[in-house]
């Protein structure tokens, strides 16, 4: 199976605030513009089937890529975003002075999101649904729409990336990374971080 893990485009709130489980931020307009962008970017690849993340701004980027190509978009919770707890909305301004924000880079395997998620259960769920995509899809090639933290910790997986260093991979918004898994033998990472436009990045 070929999985292309497809980070959300831009919303009001991109760079700016832990957005986590609110489920109803949408893409801001310049995100619509860019997720119509990355569409056509996607346009010459088939698709057998597009799946995401529950969240508004996952389903608005998935729906992009799925018009004109008729097919149905599915949602599964595996690839919902990261569980921040009390972190849930705060400014990112804020969260940079933490202690506990340089003991989350430092030792991400360890840390725990205040009453929220750790990064090791993010990565578990998250992998596990990939892992039955692929039994079910086989030789398909499908995209699953999601979130940077999502998806950094399903590449770093495959890669055999360490948590620990997993915050050297940074997904960035509206980006395709490719992930082959075989029947037998290791996964590749033929393409990670593509973007319709490099001027986007951000």
């Amino acid at each position: 199976m070929r999985v292309h893990l497809i980070r959300h485009s831009l919303t009001p709130e991109t760079g700016k605030r832990l957005s986590s489980l609110d489920p109803d931020i949408s893409l801001s307009p310049q995100g619509v513009e860019i997720a119509n962008e990355l569409a056509g970017f996607l346009s010459g690849v088939e698709l057998t089937a597009i799946y995401t993340s529950p969240h508004q701004r996952c389903r608005e980027t998935a729906a992009a890529i799925a018009k004109g190509r008729g097919i149905r978009l599915r949602t599964d919770k595996a690839f919902v975003e990261a569980d921040y707890g009390k972190w849930l909305g705060r400014p990112l301004k804020s969260l940079y002075r933490l202690k506990a924000w340089q003991q989350l880079h430092a030792s991400a395997s360890r840390f725990r999101f205040p009453e929220g998620e750790t990064l090791q259960e993010v990565q578990t769920r998250a992998v596990a649904g990939v892992e039955a995509l692929s039994a079910k899809h086989a030789n398909e090639p499908i995209a699953v729409s999601s979130h940077g933290d999502v998806i950094k910790v399903i590449v770093a997986y495959y890669l055999g990336v360490p948590l620990d260093l997993s915050n050297r991979l940074e997904p960035m918004p509206a980006s395709v990374s490719v992930v082959d898994i075989p029947p037998v033998g290791p996964a590749r990472v033929p393409v990670f971080n593509a973007v319709p436009d490099a001027r986007r990045w951000r």
